[in-house]
This record gives structure tokens, C-alpha cells and sequence, in this order.
């Protein structure tokens, strides 16, 4: 064991207890996850209690999600710089504080600052995870320590919602953003003991203007999505908004490519599986979040069940997603990540085709035909996408790879619940529009804001013209539903035949059933500047010899960045 752990330069100490460590970043992990999508079966519950429109329902999820992606890139360049032990510890702590906030919040806008919180404290625990867990583990068991961190990032976002059902129905909603606090103390003191600390030895100064561009772009941008449907999507609000976020996403853009030391190195988008992997990524958890915020609503304010049943129905998901993640590996060394990505991603689209089809009388066989789908397509995707994300980037960077893999999937995210939640709140109100026109002027407000406020005025009515307006505003949201999942099918879809054309092909081992000799570096694996090989043994991930410093050989690396890559699955 010495041996294998001095060969790949790891501690003894820190190999012989690599998969503990990975049982402490997995529970850290959840926590993010949980925080993420805990809130959904809890959202009809805020919309009463709080008067939430449903505006500002959808600004409780991005909230998490935008503060979440827009911090990224400066957290994982503050853990590679610090400490990523520290940055995960530090992270875990404010995490606790902010759900603190939410639970004994009094108006959704407090709720929303919290979550900007658990936000920022989410920021530093996620990637630092993933970072960790790429420097403890030698790189043959690098794409199976992934797939098990990927099943627990995609199944823990249905068993959130578990949890939180229970919660808010014995309880009051404010406990929902408790349900971590036990998680948070037990990943705090194991973490203490069994984390190893680890840094980048290269001592590299903070971007904090591209930081700063990075966080106003993204928030100016999904700010415009979510008060689109508000204010119109011509009108001089909403395009105003959009042109600043071009604009200081473009700032940012230009930032990157001039400063000594970027936050974001833009030439690793030249590398086709780092291109590729962060556009499916996006698009893979674009649906799943998602989707995730529009079954919540569905089963609980159009099909009548519980909070709690409601998560208990999205179980399925999760354990789909958590059993066959971690075999998704060997999958791809059977077939190729440029084959089993487009085929999840093509899954996945499918399964949004068929929610699109989705009627106020459609029983539970319906939707589950459409989220199983979606929960085999998510696990086929998530695993190879993240190790080729990680492929690309120096290992010394992991932090920074790993900021660049989660923000792929917290602006999906955000995108998903902002972009698919409008298409349902523009259907709607359009929808609707009949059917309420003769309501007094309060009564109208409501019911324009979200299914929920038509609920409530329609139970207020009673009788028959209750009854008609509980109808009408059900189908309406269901008209809206089946438009929001239709535009993510066609988008998701887009994006399996772009994989399937672009994800270069790498070594063609697997395919040919050619052996490749040990130390051997065939010519297509190096197809793309910034691409690491993998080479394929009997079904066995082994990495490409690569040059290091301490090896007495200076490689010449730009921008500090060295040539020692974590190696890729084999493609196809």
C-alpha cells in the first residue's frame, strides 16, 4: 500500500484512509445538495405563510444557486491558494449560520438573503470536495471516487425533498432549512480528523476583478430571466438587464484573457472534452433543477398530496441515480465517454419530451415514465462529464477545475428553475387570463401570481365558482408546465447531438479491443491542446506518464500551469 501511494506522490497515512475521507466529502456534498433542493416541497407552504409570489419563490431556489455559481471560481482559487481543508471547514460553519437566518426568517425577502448565505457558504464546500478527493486519490481510482461523489450529488437532490416533506408538515416551514444542521456537526468533526490538508504549491495572487465581473454577470443575467415574464420580455427593463449582463460578462471575458494570473484560464475551452463537458454539464442539471421545481409543485398544488409524500414520490430518482452513477465507469470504458454522454443526454431529453405531455388527470405511472428517464440520463452524464472537466486542468488546480465543473452546474441549475419557472409563469397568466378577468382587484393580484394564490382565492370563493377557478388555474399551470419541458427537450437534445459530433473520440482502445502497451502515448489522444490520455489495461484506467517539477524537468507551462493532468476516461 506504501508503495502504491509513494508512487503516486501521496501520503501513506492519507491513502490508507482515502476512503473514509471520501465518506466525509460525500456527507459535505449532501449538505450542498440537500441545501439546494430541500426548499421545493416546502415552496406551496412559503407561498401561504408568506404571501410568496411566485417570483419570489423562484428568487428562494436562485437565490442559493446564483450567489452559489457566481462565488465559484473565487472560492476555488481561495482553497487552492489557503487550504481547501480550511475553505471546506470555514464553508460547513457558515453554512450553519445561514440556516440559522432562514429558520426563524419572517418575509420571503429574509428568506432570500439567507439563502444567499448557505449560498456563499456552499461556495467553498463543493468544490473543495472535489479537489480534496482528486489529490487523495491515485488516478486508476480517480473515475470510480468520482462516481460515487456524482451519485450523491444527483441522488441527494431527491432525498432533500424527504426530508424536508416531513419536516414541514410536523413542524413549522422554518425547520425545513434545519435539516442539515446535524449533517453540517458530523461532517465538521470527522472532516477535522480525517481531511488531509492540501494546497497549491504554486502561490498565485487573487483575481478579484474578474471575480467581481464574474458575480455581476451571472447575476444581472438570471436576474433578467426570473423578472422577465414581470415586467415583458421586449420591455426596456428586461432588455436593459440583459444587455449589462452581456456587457460585464464580456469585461469578463476580456479580463480572463489579458490578466498574468486569471481566475478562469479561458484557453482550457480549446480542449473539446473541457468545452463539451462544461456545456453538458450545464444543460444536464439545467433539467434536473429544473424539473425538480416544477414536480414539487405539480404533485402537491395540482394532484393534492402532501409536502411529505411528495418528496417520498421523487425517491425513485434518487436511488436510479445513486445505484447506477458509481457503475457508470465502467460503462464508459466499455463504450467511450463520446458515446455514453450523448446517449444519458439523449435519455435525459427524452424524459423532458414526455413530461411535456403531462394533464391535471394524469396519474403517478405518467410522471414516472418521464422522471426515470431523466434520473438514468443525469447518471450517465454526470460522471464522465466531471472527469473530463477535471482531465483538463492541472492537478496543482483542482480547485479551480472543480469551481469550473460545480459552476456548470449551479448556472444550470439557476438557468433551469429561472428559465423553465418563467416559460410556466408566462403560460399561466396568459392562460388564466379568462377566467379571472371579472375578480375584484385583490383577488385578481393573487390568483395572477402563481397557482398557489389562485388556490387560495379559489378556496375562498367555494361552490362552483371556487371549483371553476381551482380548474382553470390548475390548467393553466399544466399548460405552462408542458411548454417549459417541451423548450428543455429541444434544448437538451440539442445539446446530445452536439456531444455525440463533438466530444473528440481520444483513444480508440476500448473500441478496437487493441491493447495499448504501457507508457505509450497514442497520437489521437493528444488531439486537443490541454487533452490528457488515459490509457485503457484490461478495462483499467491507467494515467499517461507526465513531467512534474520535482522531477528536476521545468516544462515550460503558461500562466504557472504545469503539464501533470488527472487522466480521462477512455472516449469511446
Amino acid at each position: 500500500m506504501d508503495a502504491v501511494a509513494l508512487e503516486h506522490g501521496i501520503d501513506p497515512v492519507v491513502y490508507a484512509r482515502r476512503w473514509k475521507t471520501l465518506a466525509v466529502l460525500c456527507t459535505s456534498l449532501m449538505i450542498v445538495i440537500i441545501g439546494n433542493t430541500s426548499l421545493n416541497v416546502a415552496l406551496p407552504t412559503l407561498a401561504r405563510e408568506l404571501d410568496a409570489s411566485t417570483s419570489s419563490l423562484q428568487w428562494m431556489v436562485d437565490a442559493y444557486s446564483l450567489v452559489f455559481a457566481g462565488l465559484l471560481f473565487t472560492a476555488g482559487t481561495i482553497g487552492d491558494r489557503y487550504g481547501r481543508k480550511g475553505a471546506l471547514q470555514v464553508g460547513l460553519f457558515v453554512f450553519l449560520i445561514g440556516a440559522g437566518i432562514a429558520a426563524t426568517a419572517h418575509s420571503a425577502s429574509q428568506v432570500i438573503a439567507a439563502r444567499g448565505v448557505m449560498g456563499v457558504a456552499a461556495a467553498f464546500v463543493m468544490p473543495s470536495t472535489l479537489s480534496i478527493l482528486t489529490n487523495v486519490f491515485p488516478a486508476h481510482e480517480r473515475p470510480k471516487a468520482i462516481g460515487i461523489w456524482a451519485g450523491i450529488a444527483g441522488g441527494g437532490a431527491a432525498i432533500g425533498p424527504v426530508a424536508s416533506g416531513y419536516l414541514v408538515e410536523n413542524f413549522w416551514w422554518g425547520s425545513v432549512f434545519l435539516v442539515n444542521v446535524p449533517i453540517i456537526l458530523i461532517a465538521l468533526i470527522a472532516g477535522r480528523v480525517l481531511i488531509p490538508s492540501s494546497k497549491d504549491p504554486d502561490q498565485q495572487p487573487l483575481d478579484i476583478p474578474g471575480a467581481l465581473l464574474s458575480i455581476l454577470g451571472l447575476g444581472s443575467l438570471v436576474y433578467a430571466i426570473i423578472e422577465a415574464p414581470a415586467h415583458g420580455w421586449s420591455s426596456f427593463e428586461t432588455l436593459g438587464t440583459f444587455a449589462l449582463s452581456f456587457a460585464l460578462l464580456g469585461l469578463f471575458i476580456r479580463r480572463e484573457l489579458k490578466a498574468r494570473y486569471p481566475m478562469l484560464d479561458l484557453r482550457l475551452f480549446r480542449d473539446r472534452r473541457f468545452s463539451v463537458a462544461s456545456g453538458g454539464m450545464t444543460l444536464t442539471f439545467f433539467a434536473m433543477f429544473g424539473t425538480f421545481f416544477l414536480v414539487a409543485q405539480y404533485f402537491q398544488l395540482v394532484l393534492g398530496y402532501s409536502a411529505f409524500k411528495s418528496g417520498l414520490l421523487q425517491l425513485p430518482m434518487a436511488a436510479v441515480m445513486m445505484g447506477l452513477a458509481p457503475q457508470v465507469p465502467r460503462i464508459v470504458a466499455r463504450f467511450g465517454a463520446s458515446r455514453v454522454v450523448p446517449v444519458g443526454l439523449g435519455s435525459t431529453a427524452f424524459g423532458l419530451a414526455v413530461f411535456s405531455q403531462v394533464q391535471t388527470g394524469s396519474g403517478l405511472g405518467m410522471v414516472y415514465l418521464s422522471i426515470l428517464p431523466l434520473a438514468i440520463g443525469m447518471s450517465m452524464t454526470m460522471t464522465p462529464l466531471t472527469t473530463l472537466i477535471m482531465s483538463s486542468v492541472p492537478l496543482g488546480k483542482a480547485g479551480v477545475g472543480s469551481a469550473m465543473n460545480d459552476t456548470t452546474r449551479e448556472l444550470g441549475g439557476a438557468l433551469g428553475v429561472a428559465i423553465l419557472g418563467s416559460l410556466v409563469t408566462s403560460k399561466y397568466t396568459s392562460s388564466i387570463g379568462p377566467a379571472i378577468a371579472a375578480l375584484p382587484a385583490k383577488a385578481h393580484s393573487a390568483a395572477t401570481s402563481g397557482l398557489a394564490g389562485a388556490l387560495g382565492v379559489a378556496g375562498k370563493a367555494g361552490g362552483a365558482d371556487g371549483d371553476a377557478l381551482a380548474s382553470a388555474a390548475k390548467s393553466a399551470f399544466v399548460d405552462g408546465l408542458g411548454v417549459a419541458a417541451a423548450v428543455g427537450a429541444v434544448v437538451v437534445f440539442g445539446a446530445a447531438v452536439a456531444a455525440w459530433f463533438l466530444l473528440p473520440q481520444g483513444t480508440g482502445a476500448a473500441a478496437s479491443g487493441h491493447a495499448v502497451a504501457p507508457g505509450a502515448i497514442p497520437a489521437d489522444t493528444l488531439e486537443d491542446e490541454g487533452a490528457a490520455g488515459a490509457l485503457i489495461d484490461e478495462g483499467e484506467l491507467t494515467p499517461a506518464p507526465t513531467l512534474r517539477e520535482d522531477d528536476g524537468i521545468d516544462p515550460e507551462p503558461p500562466s504557472g500551469i504545469d503539464d501533470e493532468r488527472i487522466p480521462t476516461p477512455a472516449l469511446d
